[in-house]
């Protein structure tokens, strides 16, 4: 069972459901429309009988009768193929629109309709005549208090919000229908689809009358509406590549259709990207990057969940220098940004403009000068960069090179001499990293092979120590290598924290690497992680997990040396067993020992629309909890380290 968000009663989870309740939760929020003026399964009177609509929004403050109806939404399960498939038009889904336009014709006063099946998403609008019914498509429903006649559509798009379920569903629709209308391969879709979603953030820095960036519902749906649409936008795109020199060559075009650009212009523009949360559009964008830029070099993305711990235990302050040296598509950065835009919000009000216009430019300044990231792929690094922007207000611009982070300070990337000026080796606060790794993959480079201690053989002492013997492998594996690269790039007293296979912190013939670890720093964590981890969102079947140091200063290195006794410290150890999904996908959630799922309850803020003003409500709702190990671990480890400080060897000094 699953709770139905309008009534806060427990209804029978089915994959319809599913996506009736992500429609009733983004209704209310991106709509203004209130969850007292919203009922589920209303029975409407069709040709005799009795045919119920999955949802109805009433008149606000009306009593429930078929008199009241003023919008239907018919709900159908989501397709089981979640490919990038076309997009169907109204046209083409007549048959489907029907039953909507039959519920419509019933009501005496409804205007809207809405059809979805998760991924579709049709809306229309009933025009009465004496002797006819008409129901033209339209791009969108107006706000809750508003039709589309006395709306300036310009203006109303500013005051939504999206919701984190729907971003995410925008952005698929966004890119299928590139990809499955237009004909383009993925790669082209994919940066299409960015290239509108900068000219979106491009318009959003504009003062609001000034709005480019934005459909009006009828216009995608006419020939001079959808030119209309390609005039206000070609501009902001042409503005775009001049602002961002560091991610376009100024060559670029967009090549969409007339129909397809007004599609997702009249998607994209419904929403207001810089107030929407870093997590919402960061989750939105891995989905459709996931699934372009997984490259075959052991690049696994990592999933959000990971990332959000080992930021929160690592703890980068405003002061410190962060890298990611193998980034991907930004998930450390992104999640690093969040986590200093919180520390900056401190004492403020983040819903006052000035507050967050502080907080905004202290943010841009703090990436400007302390967020770095690398990547050997230049398709990735320009993913990055568009993702961090993309998760700030748009004025944040990242230092992100294109270098091999395992040959620097060589190479002959593009980004290798800015790296070795900024990020040099040794410089680096607090690293995270999820480098690629994987035995089929390895690094058999002489030339770069010779730089690193552990691509030599070792030989076990019978202290239990190692000596190295001066004789280089033949080939290594990558993850090894990043070990090693990653502990030289923190300065010394640097914390990082890496993403590891179980194999290098198990193995026996892998022991080495875990002496030399020792020798240069001390473990400040050790978490396993499941293999559910992986299997969702990289779709690979590995066990892994996180691995946080802090590498030593030489003089900790020599007091340790000089010391007649071992200095031994506590070290955090923890086991993720669940991570909120099991290995389908499927969401898990928190029971009672007796197997009853544990309900929490909690209040929220809903915002509605009444006579062209916005209200805030405060709503009593009902929630599963999501049986997740990540926060709990996160939360012990601050408990931990409250009472441990990070070791060292000189406390004993002192």
């Amino acid at each position: 069972m699953i709770f139905d968000y309008i009534t806060n009663r427990p209804v029978k989870d089915t994959p319809k459901e599913q996506v009736r309740q992500r429609t009733a939760h983004a209704i209310p929020r991106e709509f203004g429309i209130s969850l007292s003026d919203m009922t589920i399964d209303f029975a409407i009177p069709v040709g005799g009988r009795k045919r119920k609509a999955d949802l109805v929004v009433f008149s606000h403050g009306t009593d429930h009768t078929l008199e009241n109806v003023q919008r239907v939404v018919i709900v159908k399960a989501e397709p089981t193929k979640r490919s990038a498939a076309g997009l169907r038009t109204h046209e083409q889904a007549e048959g489907d629109l029907r039953e909507l336009e039959e519920l419509l014709a019933a009501t005496p006063n409804a205007r809207y309709g809405m059809w979805t099946n998760g991924i579709e998403l049709f809306f229309l609008e009933r025009h009465s005549a004496k002797f006819e019914e008409r129901f033209e498509p339209i791009a969108d429903w107006p706000m809750g208090d508003e039709s589309l006649s006395d709306q300036n559509f310009a203006s109303v798009q500013r005051l939504r919000r999206a919701d984190a379920e729907m971003l995410r569903t925008t952005f698929r629709r966004c890119h299928n229908f590139i990809h499955g209308n237009e004909g383009m391969p993925k790669d082209a879709a994919f940066w299409q689809f960015l290239y509108l979603i900068f000219a979106k953030m491009q318009d959003e820095r504009a003062p609001r009358t000034a709005r480019r960036f934005f459909a009006d519902p009828r216009e995608p749906y006419d020939p001079a509406g959808q030119q209309k649409i390609r005039d206000r936008v070609i501009p902001l795109f042409n503005a775009v590549k001049k602002d961002h020199p560091e991610i376009f060559k100024g060559d670029e075009q967009i090549t969409l259709s007339d129909r397809a650009l007004s599609f997702m212009v009249s998607e994209l523009g419904r929403y207001e990207f810089t107030r929407a949360e870093i997590d919402a559009k960061g989750a939105a964008y891995q989905e459709i990057v996931g699934t372009n830029l997984r490259g075959d070099r052991g690049q696994y993305f990592t999933p959000r969940g990971p990332i959000k711990l080992m930021v929160d235990m690592l703890d980068p302050q405003p002061n410190e220098k962060v890298l990611d040296p193998a980034n991907g598509t930004g998930g450390f950065l992104v999640a690093t940004l969040d986590h200093i835009r919180r520390l900056f919000e401190q004492g403020l009000d983040p819903n006052q403009t000035e507050d967050q216009k502080e907080v905004e430019a202290r943010l841009a300044q703090y990436a400007s000068k302390n967020l770095f990231g690398a990547d050997f792929d230049p398709f990735l690094v320009r993913a990055t960069i568009m993702n961090v922007v993309m998760s700030s207000s748009g004025e944040v611009r990242p230092n992100i090179y294109n270098i091999n982070s395992l040959e620097f300070p060589d190479g002959h990337l593009s980004g290798t001499a800015d790296a070795r000026a900024h990020i040099p080796l040794g410089s680096i606060d607090v690293l995270m990293a999820n480098p690629p790794f994987g035995s089929d993959i390895p690094i058999t480079d002489k030339n770069i092979l010779q730089h690193y201690q552990l691509a030599h053989q070792w030989r076990k002492q019978e202290d239990g120590s190692f000596t190295n013997t001066g004789n280089l492998q033949s080939s290594v594996a990558p993850e090894v290598l990043f070990v090693e690269r990653c502990v030289q790039w923190v300065k010394p007293g640097g914390r990082l924290g890496l993403v590891l296979p179980d194999g290098i912190l198990g193995n026996p013939g892998d022991e080495y690497i875990r002496w030399w670890i020792m020798q240069h720093c001390y473990v400040l964590a050790s978490v396993d992680l499941p293999v559910e981890t992986f299997i969702v969102e990289a779709n690979v079947n590995i066990l892994t997990s996180l691995l946080l140091l802090r590498r030593k200063t030489e003089a900790e290195r020599n007091a340790e040396m000089f010391s007649s006794t071992p200095y031994e410290y506590p070290v955090f150890m923890a086991v993720a067993e669940k991570v909120g999904f099991d290995r389908r996908g499927n969401t898990l959630y928190k029971r009672h020992p007796d197997g009853e799922e544990i309900i929490e309850e909690y209040d929220e803020e809903q915002d509605v629309r009444v006579a062209g003003r916005t209200e805030s409500r405060t709503v009593r709702r009902r929630r599963k909890l999501l049986d997740d190990d990540l926060p709990v671990i996160g939360e012990k480890y601050r408990e931990f380290r409250a009472l441990h400080p990070m070791p060292s060897a000189l406390q004993d000094e002192e």
